[in-house]
């Protein structure tokens, strides 16, 4: 038996296709995929994306960090969310929008 968390975040969509042929075959996208794909082609908040793709935002959250360890997501701007009014950053993973890195941190 599968052992689901109650938030659903690791559930996949069932029958959501995002255009890759690996996922076309299995039918299927996870979470994951599906908030990576959606940041490749639109700029938005966490709130925003959680509300186009019916992720929950605490989902949204935890993969968000996962792709900035990657180096995979950035944070590009920070400005009022379209859907909050707070001021929100806005996210992408697309590598053309990424910040050049300027002084990169030394760890010592």
């Amino acid at each position: 038996m599968k052992n689901d968390i109650s938030n659903g975040c690791n559930k996949s969509f069932g029958k959501k296709d995002v255009g890759h042929e690996g996922n076309k075959k299995k039918g299927y996208s996870t979470q994951l995929e599906t908030i990576f794909h959606y940041l490749e082609n639109h700029t938005a908040t966490a709130t925003m994306v959680s509300k186009a793709t019916s992720i929950p935002q605490k989902c949204i959250t935890r993969y968000k960090r996962d792709l900035e360890k990657q180096g995979k997501l950035y944070e590009v701007q920070k400005k009022f969310c379209k859907a909050t009014n707070f001021r929100a950053w806005y996210l992408t993973t697309n590598p053309e929008l990424f910040p050049e890195v300027k002084n990169p941190k030394k760890v010592l």
